[in-house]
């Protein structure tokens, strides 16, 4: 993506704040649409295994987690 000029940088600015953009409020898309201070930190290959995982069936890298974690209990 090629720099922007200040006026460029101002009217994007501009435009977002008197236009956000809208959120789906689907519960799953965004980092913050369910955050409820529960913030784990995962080594990168944790990480881009979740990543790859929920890529490839179509889920959430938290569905996975979720997954993973009721296979352990029930195991268990």
């Amino acid at each position: 993506m090629p720099d922007l000029t200040e006026e460029e940088y101002d009217a994007l600015d501009e435009y977002y704040t008197k236009n956000p953009p809208e959120v789906s409020g689907d519960g799953k898309s965004g980092f913050f649409m369910q955050h409820k201070g529960n913030i784990i930190i995962v080594s990168d290959i944790t990480a881009t295994y979740l990543r790859v995982k929920a890529e490839s069936v179509h889920k959430t890298p938290s569905e996975i987690v979720d997954e993973l974690v009721r296979e352990r209990i029930a195991a268990g």
